[in-house]
């Protein structure tokens, strides 16, 4: 395939990517098709590498069902999607820079030498320190982890849409209680990670309206 016809392809699957609503509770994704959508969130871009991210795919209906009460946003979701994922966000006590988790992301994923270590550590503690202005604010940090999250989102539902699978990213939900039912379950790990994101895929019911965004020139600025 030429790069115009790749571009048109990419182009119409964005074209038809939507907010679905309901999904064909009916039809599932494959078990290869999902662990694609899962790979290009593996493979997204993060702030320093640190990839601070959990990905939890909610198969069990009973924990479907204990999620909808408090997710107003995913009432039809919930029951129909063929793989529900709530995207966790590291919080403050991992993504600060004398962290277990970033020594063993520099260490032990990265492998990087002692001398390159020692330089990115402290690259990454003025970034925290003065350039975002983020280290003592537990909150801005999870804020901040949580943004790199939403790349990982984007990725997977672009890529979703570019193999036919419709996708719903889904904020219509009360964190606190959510974090409460998963810290249940154990998996917010006693406070490493926070509820960024919800997001259902499977196979639309119903054809939406088609899409409307403002013009290109309404969006875009140009400084020549």
């Amino acid at each position: 395939m030429n790069k115009e016809a790749k571009k048109q392809e990419i182009l119409k699957a964005f074209q038809s990517r939507h907010a679905t609503k309901e999904f064909d509770p009916e039809k599932k994704i494959s078990d290869d098709d999902f662990e694609f959508i899962l790979e290009t969130g593996r493979l997204s871009p993060s702030s320093f590498g640190f990839e601070p991210w959990r990905f939890v795919v909610i198969q069990d209906h009973a924990l479907r069902e204990q999620l909808k009460p408090v997710s107003w946003g995913a009432q039809k979701q919930l029951p129909t999607a063929s793989h529900y994922v709530v995207m966790l966000a590291r919080t403050a006590e991992d993504m600060v820079y004398d962290s277990e988790y970033i020594e063993h992301m520099m260490t032990e994923v990265k492998k990087l030498p002692k001398e390159a270590y020692e330089a990115i550590s402290g690259f990454y503690k003025t970034f925290l320190e003065s350039d975002f202005k983020l280290l003592g604010n537990d909150r801005a940090m999870v804020d901040w982890a949580a943004k790199q999250v939403y790349i990982a989102l984007g990725n997977m539902m672009t890529a979703a849409a570019q193999i036919g699978i419709d996708s719903c990213p889904i904020e219509g939900f009360d964190q606190e209680k959510v974090q409460a039912i998963l810290e249940k379950e154990g998996v917010l790990e006693g406070g490493n990670f926070e509820v960024a994101v919800m997001v259902g895929f499977g196979y639309r019911v119903n054809e939406p309206r088609p899409k409307v965004r403002q013009d290109l020139n309404d969006v875009v600025k140009w400084i020549r």
